[in-house]
């Protein structure tokens, strides 16, 4: 008996075995017998050729070998929505007839039932479903009109995620008889999208959460489709080799969060072209490739009008290699929360604790910093050492502790746009405080110490190995996070096999550790 080809194959997903493909080809393959699809698969290591059969081209596939020909018998072109859904919880046509046990969660409750055979039961538990996941369950369409709507009325949220939609008119045949849907995950979809403006409707009017990673949209369509999302917050394009951006005129303006990782962003000047967004709050572009971020609105020690509202920064992953970069990003007015991890800028201090007070003196407002929080006392830390640190290069670039006199080249302050912003604050470094400084990229001497909380013996010693030049108002700023206490005042105090019995109070948070003649070994007690 042949299968039964629909009618619209072209173009549809389907599902053979558990590999992901797409038709592209319905017909015959000359000298064989009956029908063919010629399909593309998601993994090319499942094909055989690139559409080409015995010197006939019967489709075209992106890979040179992402192609083959399947009978339609071994095809799964899916299943509507509702039927997913019954499947998926338990409550398909032939109930429970052996009266074992089932579990399922409506909304945040969880509710168990027996023998649940009766349709108006089954009516009764899916008018509760209020959180639906249907992820791999092959969905492909909609099922028969207004179906869904009169069965599921009180659905806010669907997981579509990893099945057979093909194409957005699906998408918004289902959403369209859900009245009230708030969040929706289409990612790893790979479907057709408007490519022309299309008619604004209410359909997705409530929509605030939208994923759409791994689903091949481009920028331009998200575009064409953002005015039927006019409340949106968060959208998700992850992984959608989206390379060049364009500026959203009257739509997004709702937008708080937007993650773009993932995709190959052709360079940093196409942030320019979102930058406007007025609510945008979060932007999260790990592994985008940018090299570079640049606010040529502003000069040094100014505000940029680029982000108005943004608060967190996700840039991990990246090729960014200059600190004039880091430099930049206190342009941001609203700007709390970075992530930086893996950048090539970061290579050029070997101590990442180095490295994290340089990256805290640069950027005025951050209080958090690669998901750790900044407080007070480290930041102070932080300043005080950078001014300290490149105390030498400001005397050299022409500053001076008469303020008549002090003119740093304009070099100087590039490089160090908050430098006379923490002498204005701390005061310009003493003479005394720069006399032997060693060049940031020397590597100092390091301690191996012992921590230890005698007054809570629930707290177990930590072995560190910290630079003798660590000044003790960044030892204790790393203490706060390391034993994760909460913002009370610290006391130091250190114990030596050459001082037996004693205990010495490390009371000067500008000293470093080896004022104090701290030695490999000692233990170093931290109260609070």
């Amino acid at each position: 008996m042949t299968a039964h080809v629909p009618s619209d194959a072209l173009g549809r997903r389907v599902l053979c075995g558990t590999e992901y493909a797409t038709v592209h080809y319905v017909g015959g393959v000359p000298p064989t017998a009956g029908i063919w699809l010629g399909v593309e698969w998601d993994d090319p290591q499942r094909g055989k050729h690139d559409g080409t059969y015995e010197g006939t081209q019967y489709f075209k596939c992106r890979h040179p070998r992402g192609g083959s020909f399947i009978r339609p018998n071994k095809a799964n072109f899916g299943v509507d929505f509702l039927t997913a859904v019954k499947d998926r919880y338990g409550l398909n046509d032939q109930g429970d007839q052996y009266g074992t046990e089932n579990t399922l969660v409506f909304g945040k409750k969880t509710v168990e039932f027996v023998g649940m055979d009766s349709v108006a039961e089954q009516q009764s538990q899916l008018n509760q479903l209020v959180d639906i996941s249907v992820r791999e369950c092959a969905v492909s369409h909609a099922g028969q009109k207004e179906e869904i709507s009169r069965t599921c009325p009180n659905i806010r949220h669907i997981n579509l995620s990893k099945n057979l939609i093909s194409s957005w008119e699906t998408v918004t045949a289902i959403a369209s008889q859900v009245q009230n849907l708030e969040t929706l995950n289409l990612s790893e979809n790979k479907m057709k999208f408007p490519s022309t403006s299309t008619s604004v409707s209410s359909v997705f009017s409530k929509l605030r959460i939208l994923a759409l990673n791994q689903t091949q949209i481009t920028w331009t369509e998200v575009l064409l489709c953002a005015p039927g999302w006019p409340a949106l917050e968060e959208l998700y394009l992850t992984s959608n080799n989206i390379t060049v951006l364009e500026r959203p005129d009257n739509v997004l303006q709702t937008l708080k969060l937007l993650d773009l990782s993932d995709n190959q962003l052709l360079d940093g000047n196409q942030l320019h072209l979102i930058a406007h967004l007025p609510r945008l709050e979060q932007l999260i572009l790990r592994n985008t490739g940018i090299s570079s971020i640049h606010f040529p609105d502003a000069g040094f020690g100014c505000k940029t009008k680029m982000f108005p509202s943004l608060k967190r920064l996700a840039i991990n992953d990246n090729k960014i290699s200059q600190w004039s970069s880091i430099n930049e990003l206190d342009k941001l007015s609203s700007l709390q929360s970075l992530q930086c991890h893996n950048n090539p800028f970061m290579d050029t201090e070997k101590n990442p604790e180095t490295l994290r007070q340089l990256i805290i003196a640069k950027i005025s407002q951050l209080e958090v910093l690669n998901k750790s929080e900044i407080l007070p006392a480290e930041r102070k830390g932080a300043e005080l050492d950078y001014r300290k640190i490149f105390g030498n290069d400001w005397l050299a670039a022409g500053g001076n502790w008469n303020p008549e006199k002090n003119k740093p080249s304009e070099e100087f302050l590039a490089a160090h746009p908050r430098y006379s912003l923490l002498c204005l604050k701390y005061g310009a470094p003493e003479e005394g405080e720069l006399k032997g400084q060693q060049p940031l990229t020397l590597k100092n001497q390091l301690l191996t110490l012992t921590i230890k909380c005698p007054e809570k013996p629930e707290q177990k010693p930590v072995e560190k190995k910290l630079p003798e030049s660590m000044t003790i108002q960044r030892v204790k700023g790393l203490l706060y996070r390391l034993l994760k206490i909460p913002g009370s005042e610290l006391k130091l105090s250190y114990e030596s096999s050459k001082l037996e019995g004693k205990e010495v109070e490390l009371d000067n948070d500008l000293k470093p550790l080896q004022f104090y003649s701290i030695e490999n070994g000692d233990c170093v007690l931290v109260r609070w």
